[in-house]
């Protein structure tokens, strides 16, 4: 037997792989089988084996994946087999040497069932990540060499998989059981728990599309009457009140600085009249500061009143609405041309129906929030339009007077202050 057989084995496995490139391995591709070969080596030496042993070990390590080069993952033992033959027989007449190793590598396709030591090394070689650190890395490659080879694969779905392989896998050799039992059973702890963390996950979400595909008719409150204590109807209760006082409170506001507006602009508006009025006419000069002052002026108290003027609803309702509870009965402008006796039995009617009840509270704290968002647009824009106004305005009057003192016409008298205010 030649002696160089070991670096023979070696450079030949290395050129396959070499030549025949397979992008889609990345996980049974030449680092696979130069790990596979050396944790071999590491549980062969712990057995003292010998050189013959050895040498069927070593060849079958080496050889054990090369029938992913050339055939489909379920036939690639029988391929790698063949592959180990053809070149053995080429380097030797031991035919009992070549089925020795033929039958370490048959012996790593699954179901596994090693017959001897050397058969149980070769299994513990092959899986022998399964107990270690890399167990996390080496599974990711693995679903990667799946996608690229069958196309996209449900992580979960793939995740369950290797958790049932790891289930039913076992270490033949006391030295591996010994070595990596415990570190596999934390890699099956952490993959259990990860699967039942993504098996919430994808019950929450598909709650959350239920919820969504039937619409908001399925939030429904009637649920609450099984609550015994009431904690969750008084926290309804209590957020809904705050919520509705702290609405009606910004509305006051909105309304008292749109009354503030009112009120000084009309002053000013009073005021200008009042005094330049009179003077326009000897003061031609100061009738474009003033139209100015007055447009803002004006603008500013239509854009306050508009902010501030109320709106009213037709006031009636019919019995079709409040079966289909689609008008708010706690707002007045739903129901002030109704009589007494159908607003007496529609309210009955609401405040037996939780759902009605609660949601007309929902519906009238959203058109609050819908009337503020307007007031307070309208109110921001008065206030500005005030604001550039006034500025603009005595800018203007500042330009006027100077012009006007720098080029006085001859039958008019400058006081002393330079201005005819």
């Amino acid at each position: 037997m030649d002696n160089n057989l070991y670096k023979k084995i070696e450079n030949y496995v290395t050129g396959l792989f070499e030549k025949l490139q397979d992008k889609s391995l990345v996980f049974h591709n030449l680092k696979h089988t130069q790990n596979v070969v050396d944790r071999t080596k590491e549980i062969a030496g712990h057995y003292h084996v010998n050189e013959k042993e050895m040498l069927i070990l070593y060849t079958a390590a080496w050889f054990h994946d090369t029938g992913f080069l050339f055939t489909e993952p379920v036939k690639h033992e029988q391929m790698s087999a063949e592959v180990m033959r053809k070149f053995m027989l080429d380097h030797t007449n031991d035919l009992e040497l070549i089925n020795e190793i033929e039958g370490c590598i048959m012996t790593t396709k699954a179901p596994r069932n090693p017959a001897n030591l050397l058969q149980q090394i070769i299994c513990d070689g092959d899986t022998y990540n399964l107990g270690t650190k890399e167990f996390k890395t080496t599974n990711k490659r693995v679903r990667q060499e799946n996608e690229l080879k069958n196309g996209p694969v449900d992580r979960l779905e793939f995740s369950r998989c290797t958790l049932k392989m790891l289930e039913h896998h076992e270490f033949y050799t006391t030295y591996c059981k010994d070595l990596l039992s415990v570190t596999k059973e934390l890699n099956m702890k952490k993959l259990k728990s990860k699967i039942e963390n993504w098996e919430s996950k994808k019950d929450n979400d598909k709650d959350q599309v239920k919820q969504k595909d039937r619409g908001p008719e399925s939030y429904k409150l009637s649920d609450m009457d099984k609550d015994k204590s009431g904690l969750v109807s008084k926290g309804i209760q209590t957020m809904l009140r705050l919520t509705s006082q702290n609405h009606l409170q910004l509305s006051e506001m909105a309304d008292s600085k749109a009354n503030i507006l009112i009120s000084v602009n009309a002053i000013i508006i009073s005021v200008v009249l009042g005094v330049l009025a009179r003077k326009l006419q000897e003061e031609t000069y100061l009738k474009i500061p003033t139209l100015i002052f007055l447009a803002s002026a004006v603008i500013t108290i239509v854009l306050s009143i508009l902010a501030t003027r109320p709106k009213l609803s037709e006031g009636k309702f019919t019995p079709e609405d409040i079966e289909a509870k689609k008008t708010n009965l706690l707002f007045f402008g739903n129901f002030h041309k109704a009589t007494y006796q159908e607003y007496d039995t529609a309210m009955r009617k609401m405040m037996v129906d939780t759902d009605y009840l609660y949601g007309s509270l929902v519906k009238d704290i959203y058109y609050l929030g819908v009337i503020l968002g307007r007031k307070y647009r309208l109110i921001r824009l008065a206030y500005n339009v005030f604001m550039i106004g006034i500025v603009i305005s005595v800018i203007a009057f500042v330009i006027a007077v100077s012009i006007y003192n720098a080029t006085p016409p001859s039958n008019t008298i400058i006081q002393g202050s330079g201005s005819p205010l």
